[in-house]
């Protein structure tokens, strides 16, 4: 089992697609992406690539970003 030494946390972007499920991709990691047939699901695959990715920026002995601050975007219903 990995030891957790820290526990990090970066922005994730849900985009629903037209033929269903989500494309994710990391604000702070260009090219980290992946995507879920369901919310659930691309919320786990998101936590696995970003695990992943991470592990091979450490292997390779290169820095990764920590996280940058930016707005919480959020959908608001009203009934009109």
């Amino acid at each position: 089992m990995k030891k957790v030494h820290n526990v990090l946390s970066y922005f994730a972007v849900f985009d629903p697609t037209k033929e269903g499920g989500y494309n994710v991709l990391f604000p702070d990691f260009p090219g980290c992406v992946t995507f879920g047939k369901t919310f659930e699901e691309a919320k786990n695959n998101a936590k696995e690539v970003l695990e992943l990715w991470i592990e091979e920026l450490e292997s390779q002995k290169q820095d990764f970003p920590i996280k940058t601050e930016r707005p919480i975007i959020d959908e608001i219903k009203i009934g009109v």
